[in-house]
């Protein structure tokens, strides 16, 4: 009986432990995962406060973009604390101009959708805003706008086994030349919307100005292009955009103007907006010309955008791009985070050997030499990655200049 009235004393004081403890347990998860949801809260709002400057005005673009027309001193840019007493430079000094070839598209104008719905008034800029949802669908809030550190390949050494870890996840086929010094280029870029697989997907097509490596952590780059991405733009518009870095995307450097770095003194266009028309496979085809060359008046690396001067890289920003550049290269890129293979296509979707109206191409490729004269490439060396998924051709006609043909569908039974 004894024995009995222990064990029965025993689990009751059990029971009282578990009864005690219990809800403690439940109780301490909850309070800790709502603390950390408020400070995430508060993180995105610090974030959205810094890149959302006051508009002079708002427009509503029929795509669902929402352009603020900030004036042009109260950009992002000067946020950067090496600008913090700079003086805007409104037009470059010089502009390489040179020959360009003849094209036997006609022209058609290039616009963006918000266009539609009116125009930034002078002395500001459109910048679109920043949603609370797009933050959120980035890895997270310190890395919103960036590209993923050690994850974009160093193109001159694109096939070298050792950086595989660098280039997991990325399928190029782009052209690619060195010297040693660069002071910009000039492509005609065809205009394409690739269908993208899944939804962390991109394609993209654009050109890289770089200078330093990967080895060193000091990679400097001006990119430009366009893309699709549906993670950072919610949608599978192709975009118009730009990024740079200063070491090797680790932490300096974005997309557009998500951080600051880039001035731009243009009203009309706006940095990762929708652009149209696009082309037909078989049908019309449409170009944008994309030039970037550093002013040899303080250095600075201005951009180009059809007839447009967007803005400028300040030198300052840099280290090897503060003096030259020393490699350039031009071509197409998917990124897919996914095991296995993607059927993201690239370009047109088309592989080079369909041609003109059907595979994508980027032509009349210029560099600007020391001496800040544009000039036409005589050759390039073209890299693919996977050349049964994406692959690249380059040539040379009186039409087209210096071209690569560029693109694939990506997964097939060639390329699983």
């Amino acid at each position: 009986m004894a024995a009995t009235r222990a064990c029965l004393v025993a689990l009751a004081m059990a029971l009282t432990f578990l009864f005690l403890e219990g809800p403690a347990v439940v109780l301490v998860a909850p309070a800790a995962t709502t603390d950390s949801l408020v400070q995430r809260r508060r993180d995105v709002q610090r974030l959205l406060r810094r890149l959302n400057k006051p508009p002079v005005a708002s427009i509503l673009s029929p795509d669902g973009d929402v352009i603020d027309c900030v004036h042009i001193s109260k950009q992002p840019a000067f946020d950067h604390p090496l600008l913090k007493n700079h003086t805007i430079q409104m037009r470059p000094s010089y502009n390489p101009g040179g020959i360009y070839h003849d094209s036997n598209i006609a022209p058609h104008p290039i616009t963006q959708t918000w266009h539609q719905n009116g125009k930034c008034p002078e002395n500001t800029i459109p910048i679109q805003r920043t949603k609370e949802e797009d933050v959120h669908r980035a890895s997270s809030i310190k890395r919103y706008g960036k590209k993923r550190p050690r994850s974009i390949p160093n193109l001159s050494s694109i096939n070298d086994p050792e950086a595989t870890n660098i280039t997991r996840g990325h399928r190029h086929a782009v052209a690619s030349t060195s010297v040693y010094k660069f002071h910009g280029t000039k492509a005609t870029f065809n205009l394409w919307q690739p269908m993208i697989a899944r939804a962390n997907d991109f394609s993209l097509a654009q050109l890289w100005i770089s200078g330093g490596s990967y080895s060193g952590n000091d990679l400097n780059t001006i990119e430009v292009g366009w893309q699709v991405y549906p993670q950072m733009y919610n949608d599978n518009n192709t975009r118009i955009f730009i990024y740079w870095t200063r070491d090797a995307y680790q932490t300096t450097g974005c997309y557009n103007l998500k951080c600051s770095g880039f001035i731009q003194t243009n009203n009309q266009i706006t940095l990762d907006g929708s652009i149209s028309p696009v082309s037909n496979y078989g049908g019309t085809q449409h170009d944008l010309d994309i030039s970037v060359w550093k002013d040899p008046k303080g250095g600075n690396w201005w951009l180009q955008v059809g007839t447009n001067y967007v803005g400028y890289w300040p030198s300052s920003i840099f280290s090897y791009l503060a003096n030259n550049a020393s490699s350039v290269q031009w071509g197409g890129e998917v990124w897919s985070p996914d095991a296995g293979q993607t059927s993201t296509q690239m370009g047109s979707g088309h592989f080079p050997e369909e041609g003109f109206g059907k595979a994508s191409y980027i032509k009349n490729i210029h560099v600007v030499d020391s001496f800040d004269n544009l000039e036409p490439l005589s050759d390039v060396q073209v890299i693919a990655t996977q050349k049964n998924c994406y692959n690249a051709e380059n040539g040379f006609s009186s039409d087209m200049g210096t071209y690569i043909y560029y693109g694939g569908a990506g997964k097939n039974s060639n390329c699983p």
